[in-house]
């Protein structure tokens, strides 16, 4: 029999854990997805829901596309998603909450390992080792793997960015292409400053529009309205900031002949990986372009290898985007399907 506890997102994830702490306020939800290749491992965010269900839900798609970044990036991981509810928007998070998420997480007794995500930081996770060791992301000596994840995640989902525009656009270079990169944040300002460098034609847009503007002053970029970024007159678009941003609207309004950016679950929905294949769109799996991040702090939790070995990692995702898209090709199913069957495969659900 298959349940989905009234959650359609609900993909057999070995457990679901919701936490409550009244002392320090702390509301937050834990998904295991799956635990084949080795303890779920993902990241922690922190962020306000208009509604607890909706944290549940990201959960669950969070934690399902870190079991398929992980297999696809030949880890020894599994995947799960730490979600910490914020009071209101742009609320932070405090010490005695920080405290609190360390001490579910070790209640988990290493089924979950967690490390940095949206609205967190290295400091942060600092505090929340010294209640589990079942943490990653943490300050490495220099030439160690671990730290801060952002600047590997960066360097992933250019190095993407580079593939795809080749794949799709026959681009030997970036010099003139015209990219429209949407959030530019620790990613997204990390994929805008490395291809600024290599000459390519730069459209920024955030919800912070100073920081956009800020950066763009910085590299020799123009700015955009959030609205618009998606649907400008460009060769390719880069979703670096929040997931489902790929629906059925944005698709139809896309002028760009390739997707390649470092969000999580940037399609809505699985039909939306279908409308993009069908509309000649080149699709770069969000999962496989933006695990730089979690081979960085994943080689950190396995004691595997040093910085060397990461970067050594990373520069193989465009291998398996090759693959992912080769498969596409010869078969005629969207990318988005492939990708998920390929990685399905991985963890023993194909």
């Amino acid at each position: 029999m298959t349940m989905d506890w009234g959650f359609p997102d609900f993909d057999a994830h070995e457990g679901v854990h919701l936490f409550t702490d009244q002392v320090s306020g702390l509301h937050a939800v834990i998904a295991i997805h799956s635990t084949v290749l080795g303890p779920a491992m993902g990241g922690a965010r922190f962020w306000h829901y208009a509604d607890a269900r909706d944290a549940i839900t990201d959960a669950l798609r969070l934690s399902r596309g870190m079991s398929y970044k992980n297999a696809m990036a030949g880890l020894a991981l599994g995947g799960g998603k730490g979600v910490v509810l914020a009071p209101a928007p742009g609320a932070t998070i405090g010490e005695a909450q920080l405290k609190a998420f360390g001490r579910v997480v070790e209640s988990l007794g290493g089924r979950y390992v967690t490390a940095e995500d949206v609205g967190m930081s290295v400091e942060r996770m600092k505090v929340i080792a010294g209640e589990t060791r079942y943490v990653s992301g943490l300050p490495v000596a220099s030439g160690a793997a671990g730290g801060d994840p952002g600047p590997f995640t960066a360097l992933g989902v250019y190095l993407s960015v580079k593939a795809a525009a080749k794949r799709g656009l026959g681009a030997s270079d970036m010099k003139g292409v015209r990219i429209a990169v949407q959030g530019v944040g620790s990613v997204g300002g990390g994929v805008a400053r490395l291809l600024a460098r290599d000459g390519a034609v730069l459209t920024l847009a955030d919800v912070d529009r100073g920081r956009a503007a800020a950066l763009a002053a910085e590299i020799g970029a123009n700015v955009a309205a959030t609205e618009d970024i998606l649907s400008l007159d460009v060769d390719l678009v880069s979703p670096n900031a929040l997931g489902a941003v790929l629906n059925e609207r944005s698709i139809a309004a896309l002028k760009a002949k390739v997707v390649a950016g470092g969000a999580n679950n940037q399609l809505a929905t699985g039909e939306d990986g279908r409308r993009i294949h069908e509309r000649g769109i080149l699709y770069t799996p969000d999962y496989v372009a933006n695990a730089g991040g979690i081979i960085n702090v994943g080689l950190e939790y396995l004691g595997q290898g040093d910085e060397a070995e990461v970067r050594a990692r990373i520069a193989r995702i465009p291998e398996r985007l090759d693959q992912v898209w080769n498969e596409s090709e010869a078969s005629g199913d969207p990318v988005s399907a492939v990708a998920d069957r390929i990685a399905q495969r991985l963890i023993g659900r194909g």
